[in-house]
């Protein structure tokens, strides 16, 4: 039979643009949906901006192997598109003596992961780099860095709609329901509502992960993984940016932790935390800097008193709660839940955004015969 598009894909943030871009190049006609009235509103433009370099992932994860090989392509491809980036580079310090094994292992895992260019510095060479920092010894990696992801987002709309494809913002999906010879019937709401078919479907929606697989007719709940929403704020610094490369304290559980970044504005950022929630709330508690500013002093012993104000939240879809080990990429094909041509994605949190070019070729190789 006859198909509207080759494929949809739901969820215009990087991750979803990114599988769309992937399908278009293989000449396949692509349409993305997007529930928001612009692309990227979510997850994708409420984190950091940092492009990782691989550092703390199990060897072998998908998380491991989609970073690095999504950080090398990310830089080519922002270079090809002129979109704004600035390879600063990375230290992962150790404040104190107690904190040197645990950088330690760091370095063995991202050097298994093939992160390249690593140094071990000790804390004189490190404050060579950086006068003001506190670092016992530190990690550096020259490949991290922090880029436009609004404009690395546009590009990749850009390059869909070049390929023939669209990008639909204000259509929120609704339901999809496998057709007996294989395809979708798909339906999308908003103002452009309306019934669609394609061949391929991949869900990309990021904290809507969950409601939008539990809307695809015959999608196995049981194979439905569990969501969390792990909530972050912000602070920005009030005067000069004191570093410039990207500073990380070791990883806290759950999440790599409160860090600094001084962005493409050469303002001083700081965050996130980690706090659970329940539903998506984005706003900042001013007095949550004085916890902040106790966190920053570790690394940054002369942060002015009052010099943070509050700036802007992110939430993370999670795949584990409080107090349990996190896990993997979910890239949820046929095999798994058993309905031929759907994708599913979950748990796309951080290093999502340097991994969307490599997630995006991982769901286009499984889902198109070559």
């Amino acid at each position: 039979m006859s198909f509207d598009f080759d494929a949809v894909v739901v969820g215009a943030g990087a991750v979803g643009l990114a599988c769309g871009r992937s399908l278009a190049g293989r000449g396949l006609s692509v349409l993305v949906l997007e529930t928001e009235p612009h692309i990227g509103q979510g997850v994708s433009s409420r984190n950091s901006e940092v492009i990782h370099g691989g550092l703390y992932y199990p060897t072998g994860s998908l998380k491991a192997r989609f970073c690095v090989e999504g950080r090398r392509s990310l830089y080519a491809f922002l270079d090809s598109h002129k979109v704004d980036y600035r390879k600063c580079g990375k230290l992962v310090v150790a404040t104190d003596e107690a904190e040197v094994e645990r950088i330690e292992t760091i370095f063995k895992l991202a050097t298994a992961n093939g992160v390249e260019g690593l140094e071990h510095l000790t804390g004189a060479q490190a404050r060579a780099l950086e006068p003001g920092l506190n670092a016992h010894a530190a990690i550096l990696s020259p490949e991290s860095g922090v880029f436009d992801s609004h404009g690395y987002m546009l590009a990749l709309q850009g390059e869909i709609e070049d390929a023939g494809g669209s990008v639909v913002v204000s259509t929120p999906f609704e339901r999809a329901e496998a057709l007996p010879g294989g395809g979708f019937t798909i339906t999308a709401g908003g103002e452009g509502g309306a019934t669609l078919t394609a061949r391929l479907l991949v869900a990309a929606p990021g904290l809507a992960a969950q409601e939008v697989a539990g809307r695809i007719e015959g999608y196995p709940a049981d194979h439905i993984p569990a969501g969390h929403f792990g909530k972050g704020v912000y602070f920005r610094l009030t005067g000069k940016a004191p570093f410039e490369r990207l500073i990380y304290p070791p990883p806290i559980p759950g999440a790599l932790g409160t860090h600094y970044r001084k962005d493409l504005g050469g303002q001083a950022v700081f965050g996130p935390d980690l706090v659970w929630v329940e539903t998506e709330d984005y706003w900042v508690d001013p007095d949550k800097a004085a916890e902040f500013e106790g966190y920053i002093r570790r690394f940054w012993p002369s942060l002015p008193q009052g010099a943070l104000t509050p700036d802007y939240a992110g939430i993370r879809p999670k795949l584990h709660g409080p107090g349990e080990p996190q896990p993997d990429f979910q890239l949820r094909g046929p095999e798994d839940h058993g309905i031929a041509g759907l994708m599913a994605l979950f748990g796309i949190e951080s290093p999502g955004l340097t991994s969307s070019l490599a997630i995006g070729e991982a769901v286009a190789e499984a889902l198109v015969d070559d």
